[in-house]
């Protein structure tokens, strides 16, 4: 063996010991990776960067016999890991069959320390024999508020709070609620991926199925579920039958049939995040027409900083957490009917290009990105490795 070859040799077998040792990060998601890009997309393709990062969704069933785990190695460094069952499976079942693939998979894996990762507490229910260095619990919403909600997820919230040595919350509202129920709980924000979305502040090539819409344009992105106001997005079509509103994303938990389908609303389906700032660009105002309801009292939608980062004014209903974090700027209107809607919009399409309006949009955005985020989280698990807190409640 030459000089060149024992020097490769070695490095290849560093790289082993590497892998070998490298922390695991077991993320426990009830939303699937290629739903919606959003939170945990954006967190875990961070985390990859210094954790070996598995991705265990929900199971999918069929009606085949077969009980088997697949795993989907990502680009970005993440293995997304699907369970597949059968469908006559009883709940007991489910869960017992869920904790024996995972056991089975992580026997056959080498790595360092353990975190668990929580985005949903129902998977307690089949990781509750895990020992991890750090669990953790990022509670991005109040799920036990959501249409469909299993009875039984309170009571698994509970017990996931006194296992986990750190609560993230996905905004700060959500976070004054829930630091009443575990000392160690921060806000973490999400944020904004800057870069990606500012691109929508220069001409894109018009996607196709927008291309034909005429102006105004008053754009949605995101789920389209219980908690989208329909009423209002029929009542501002109605009221103003010469604006197009375009709605991007999947419809879920709803009757489709109850969507007002009138000439000027316009669905357009789920859209990749890669092709989101060239719709975003071609729109006049960004809206937020969120119901105000159980399900959107703590709620911190991702889209309002992207939506600015792409330079467009914006229109929403009264979220505590957009109230507070950008409707006092100024950046976003907040309004509370679809008169007072129509109003802001006709303000916002008077100002929408403004040297001014991005400047004040530019100041707000100041500092957010998922990076930051990622790191103050980071910042948060390393420490509890040493019996240290930080402070990062704000």
């Amino acid at each position: 063996m030459n000089g060149v070859q024992k020097i490769q040799s070695g490095r290849s077998a560093s790289a082993r010991v590497e892998a070998a040792v490298r922390p695991l990060l077991l993320c426990l998601s009830h939303l699937r990776w290629g739903f919606v890009y959003q939170r945990p997309q954006h967190i875990m393709s961070r985390m990859a960067q210094d954790y070996r990062v598995l991705f265990l969704e929900e199971p999918v069933f069929s009606d085949s016999p077969r009980i088997w785990l697949e795993s989907l190695p990502q680009a970005c460094g993440v293995t997304i890991l699907v369970p597949h069952l059968p469908s006559q499976m009883q709940p007991d079942q489910v869960i017992t069959a869920q904790r024996t693939l995972l056991d089975g998979f992580m026997d056959a894996q080498q790595f360092g320390e353990l975190l668990l990762w929580y985005f949903t507490p129902m998977a307690l229910a089949f990781t509750d024999h895990l020992r991890a260095q750090v669990t953790i619990f990022d509670c991005m919403d109040e799920l036990s508020a959501f249409k469909g909600a299993p009875p039984e997820l309170f009571e698994q919230e509970q017990a996931l709070m006194k296992r986990a040595d750190v609560v993230f919350t996905g905004g700060f509202s959500l976070w004054e609620a829930k630091r009443l129920q575990h000392a160690n709980a921060h806000s973490m924000p999400s944020s904004v991926d800057i870069e990606h979305f500012s691109a929508a502040r220069s001409v894109q090539p018009e996607p196709a199925d927008q291309h034909c819409i005429p102006h105004p344009r008053l754009g949605f992105f995101g789920v389209i579920d219980e908690r989208f106001d329909i009423e209002l997005i029929r009542e501002l079509a109605d009221l103003q039958p010469t604006w197009q509103i375009i709605l991007i994303g999947p419809v879920v938990k709803i009757d489709p049939v109850t969507l007002p389908h009138m000439a000027n609303v316009h669905y357009l389906g789920s859209k990749p995040y890669d092709d989101l700032p060239a719709y975003l660009s071609g729109w006049d105002v960004a809206l937020m027409p969120f119901a105000l309801n159980d399900s959107t009292r703590f709620i911190s939608p991702t889209k309002t900083p992207e939506y600015l980062a792409g330079g467009r004014p914006v229109v929403s209903t009264r979220i505590a957490d957009v109230v507070r974090t950008y409707g006092e700027s100024g950046v976003v209107a907040i309004a509370d009917d679809a008169d007072a809607f129509v109003r802001a919009i006709r303000e916002a399409l008077a100002h929408k290009d403004s040297a001014d309006f991005l400047r004040t949009v530019d100041a707000v955005l100041a500092g957010e990105s998922w990076d930051n985020t990622c790191a103050a989280m980071k910042a948060q698990i390393g420490l509890l490795t040493t019996g240290e807190q930080i402070q990062c409640l704000g």
